[in-house]
């Protein structure tokens, strides 16, 4: 399964430096405007000790883990939507993603230029929502003028799509984002076809600094508390990151990484945070393969049946699907071996029905 996160936010927030974090891999970072022009497209693993703990325990020649791809896309500016900056290749970007993942950043530092001049992270979050929300409208209102003829000819998937579009365009006119607009499952389809911007799930990314005046460390400070009010009214997901430790101890790992994070005075790992979190967001689970050959996560939808989460493996997994042999992982490792869990009865055989648990081990039968 290829997830695509998308890292937007205003120029200069931390976008290429979080990037560069995430994924060890070097693009241009610098302090002006439009430093980054083309995306760069990182594939980052999931932070999952579950994964080498089963290869441990099946002395697995070798370890593959979960991963998501990140794409770190061209700054927004207001007027993005009308073609202002790079707004046309912005928006084009975002587009392909699953979902966004927007940098905000929440530190003074005069020596960092702001776009705006300003700090103030819920106007950076509504310049660029906004911007989404306009380009959304202008997809939508042209889709409208086409399937409206349609829908007065009587054809019924029309009068469907219709429908759920008037709806988005009013919440879009009214400043709300689509993923706000509830819709069936006969008017879904539609709006999976259209693939608007704001329907897509949103992270954001609070971008801190360590040694600077950071707005999550004086908590009375009218923006944080702005934000805060902001976040919780949307139900929004949020992590917090200091894009610059992380990206210098991008090459560290383990204890050495620790330590140095807390000399440097970061507290914890944002970065782990943001990508759990966005895996999360975007309802994903994970199940396990083992043996002698290879460890494997393998990343699916929640909800998922056995045979689906075959399809993951190879389409023949779901379609030539018997049965599953099904173990949660941690039960596996306290039985010790295969034939223990099968003789304490851990080991359940599992139809077409059964639903995938995150966690479980699953061994195959077509």
């Amino acid at each position: 399964m290829s997830l695509s996160i998308g890292i937007v936010g205003l120029p200069n927030v931390g976008k290429s430096t979080l990037f560069n974090a995430l994924t060890k891999k070097s693009v241009l970072a610098a302090n002006y405007p439009f430093a980054t022009i083309d995306p760069s497209v990182g594939v980052v693993t999931v932070p999952d000790d579950r994964v080498e703990k089963l290869a441990k325990f099946s002395v697995s020649a070798k370890t593959i883990p979960a991963a998501i791809e990140f794409v770190d896309i061209a700054g927004l500016v207001k007027g993005a939507s009308e073609g202002e900056g790079l707004g046309n290749q912005f928006l084009a970007n975002i587009r392909e993603t699953d979902a966004i993942a927007e940098v905000v950043r929440i530190f003074d530092d005069e020596s960092i230029i702001h776009v705006a001049n300003k700090i103030d992270p819920v106007s950076d979050i509504e310049t660029i929502n906004l911007e989404l929300i306009l380009a959304d409208l202008q997809t939508v209102e042209k889709r409208l003028g086409n399937v409206g003829r349609d829908a007065k000819r009587g054809d019924k998937n029309a009068v469907i799509e219709e429908a759920v579009l008037r709806r988005v365009s009013e919440a879009l006119k009214a400043g709300a984002l689509a993923s706000t607009v509830s819709a069936n499952e006969f008017e879904k389809p539609f709006l999976r076809g259209m693939h608007l911007l704001t329907a897509k799930p949103i992270l954001y990314v609070l971008n801190k600094k360590a040694g600077g005046k950071n707005l999550d460390e004086t908590p009375a400070d009218p923006r944080w508390l702005k934000l805060q009010e902001f976040l919780k009214a949307q139900n929004a997901s949020s992590v917090i990151v200091d894009a610059g430790i992380e990206e210098e101890l991008k090459e560290l790992v383990g204890e050495e990484k620790i330590a140095f994070r807390k000399e440097l005075g970061a507290k914890d790992d944002g970065v782990n945070n943001l990508i759990k979190t966005s895996y999360e967001m975007l309802g994903l689970i994970t199940y396990f393969t083992t043996g002698a050959d290879e460890t494997r996560a393998w990343t699916i939808h929640r909800g998922s049946t056995a045979p689906q989460a075959g399809a993951a493996i190879h389409t023949d997994f779901e379609h030539k699907f018997i049965k599953a042999e099904v173990i949660h992982w941690d039960k596996l490792l306290e039985s010790g071996s295969y034939a223990a869990a099968r003789e304490k009865g851990l080991l359940g055989t599992e139809g077409k029905e059964y639903i995938v648990k995150d966690g479980d081990v699953i061994e195959f039968k077509i």
